[in-house]
C-alpha cells in the first residue's frame, strides 16, 4: 500500500520537473531542504543502514554474515555503514580503549572492501543528530515493551550488576540510528529482526501522531540466508569475546588459525556410508566451501560419505585455505591501523556527508513535532 511519503515524493518530484523545465528555480527552492535532499537520495538509489559495536575483535563470522554483504551493496545502494560506539558504552569499555578499538573496526571495514569514497563511513557518536532523534523516540517507546526484548533478557542475565538505561533502550538507540537516514532497508541477522520491528512501529507511533516522515525499514540480505558460522568447539555462534580460542579473528596470525582450527571440534568419523554430518563437523566443511577450492570440499565430502576422511588432514588443508584468505585483509587492516591521520580523516569526511542526511532528517522532525521557535 502506498504511503503518504510516497505520494509526497511523486509530489515533490513532479514540481522539481516542472521548475526545470518552466525555470522557475525560486518555487522549487520554497520547498523544505530536507525535502530536496531526501528525494535527492530516493531518486537515486534506496538508502541502506547498518552499524557494528566497537567491542571485540571481528571474525570470520562477521565477514561472511555482514562485511561481505557490505561490499556487495556498496555499489547499488545508497549505504551508510557506521561504527556502534555509542552501544558500546553499555558494557563501559575503558576509555583508552575507545578509540583503538574505533579505528581498528574502520580498518578492519576497509580491508574487507567497504571503499570510503562510495559508502558514508563514520563513528555514530560523530552524529549529534543521533543522540537527539534518539530522546524523541524515547517519547514514543515505552518501559514494559523495551523490558520483554529477549536480547535486553539475556543481558540482564549476563550482567545482572550492570542493568542501565542505556541496555533497556538499546533498540531505540537502534532505531535512531536507522531512522535519521530514513533507510528503507537493514541488513540485520535473526537475533537483530526484533530491534527492526520495534523500528517500524516507531516510524508508525510518529506518523500516528506528528505526521508520515520515516519509511518502515524491511531485512535485507539479498534474498540469501545468512550464513551463521559456529564457533570451532561446537557451542555457538563465533563471538567477538567469548570462545577465543574456538574463533578465528581477522587479526589473527597464521600459527594462532593452524592452532584453532587443528582443535576444533570433530569425531572418529561417520561408521556407515552417507551418514548424517554432525553440526560441529558441517561447519568445517562451510568454512572449506566459502574459503578453499571446490575440489579439495568434494574430495573430503566424498571421503565423508564413503567412511574414510582423515580429520587431520582435513584441518590442515582448511587451516592453510583460511590463512591464504585472510591475510590480505589482515595485513592490509594492520597497515590501515597504522595511519591515524588517515582514518581520523575517513571518519571526518563520512561524519560530514552523514550530517547531511541527519540534519535533514531533525529538522523535518522538529518542525513536525513543534519545536521550531525562530
Amino acid at each position: 500500500m502506498q504511503t503518504n511519503l510516497s505520494v509526497q515524493i511523486r509530489k515533490t518530484a513532479t514540481q522539481f520537473h516542472k521548475t526545470e523545465k518552466n525555470g522557475l528555480v525560486e518555487q522549487f527552492d520554497k520547498i523544505h531542504v530536507e525535502q530536496r535532499i531526501y528525494l535527492a537520495a530516493v531518486m537515486r538509489k534506496e538508502i541502506v543502514v547498518s552499524g557494528i559495536r566497537s567491542t571485540g575483535y571481528l571474525h570470520l563470522g562477521n565477514y561472511f554474515g555482514a562485511m561481505r554483504n557490505y561490499v556487495k551493496m556498496q555499489d547499488d545502494y545508497n549505504c551508510y555503514f557506521f561504527v556502534a560506539d555509542y552501544h558500546s558504552l553499555t558494557t563501559h569499555p575503558k576509555p583508552e580503549d575507545l578509540k583503538k578499538n574505533v579505528f581498528r573496526v574502520v580498518a578492519e571495514n576497509i580491508a574487507s572492501g567497504l571503499d570510503p569514497n562510495k559508502v558514508v563511513l563514520y563513528a555514530q557518536s560523530d552524529i549529534p543528530e543521533i543522540p537527539e532523534l534518539y530522546l524523541m523516540l524515547n517519547m514514543l517507546a515505552y518501559k514494559g515493551e523495551l523490558e520483554k526484548v529477549p536480547t535486553f533478557k539475556d543481558k540482564v542475565r549476563q550482567q545482572p550488576d550492570n542493568v542501565n538505561a542505556g541496555l533497556l533502550t538499546y533498540p531505540v538507540l537502534m532505531a535512531a540510528d536507522i531512522l535519521i537516514h530514513r533507510a528503507v532497508k537493514v541488513p540485520v541477522g535473526k537475533d537483530q529482526e526484533q530491534h527492526l520491528e520495534m523500528a517500524r512501529n516507531f516510524a508508525q507511533r510518529f506518523a500516528s501522531r506528528y505526521g508520515d516522515l520515516f519509511p518502515e525499514p524491511i531485512p535485507f540480505n539479498f534474498g540469501n540466508e545468512l550464513i551463521k558460522i559456529q564457533s570451532l568447539d561446537g557451542n555457538g555462534k563465533m563471538s567477538k569475546s567469548e570462545n577465543l580460542n574456538a574463533t578465528i579473528y581477522l587479526t589473527d596470525d597464521d600459527d594462532a588459525i593452524r592452532k584453532k582450527i587443528m582443535k576444533a571440534k570433530s569425531d572418529a568419523g561417520p561408521t556407515e556410508p552417507n551418514s548424517i554430518m554432525p553440526d560441529y563437523v558441517s561447519n568445517l566443511f562451510m568454512l572449506m566451501g566459502l574459503m578453499s577450492d571446490p575440489e579439495q570440499v568434494n574430495k573430503y565430502r566424498t571421503a565423508f560419505n564413503d567412511c574414510t576422511i582423515r580429520y587431520g588432514d582435513m584441518k590442515k588443508q582448511l587451516a592453510e585455505d583460511v590463512i591464504k584468505f585472510l591475510a590480505p585483509i589482515r595485513d592490509k587492516a594492520k597497515e590501515l591501523q597504522q595511519d591515524e591521520t588517515l582514518l581520523r580523516k575517513i571518519l571526518k569526511d563520512g561524519a560530514e556527508r552523514a550530517r547531511e542526511s541527519a540534519t535533514a532528517t531533525l529538522s523535518a522532525a522538529r518542525r513536525m513535532i513543534g519545536i521550531n521557535y525562530y
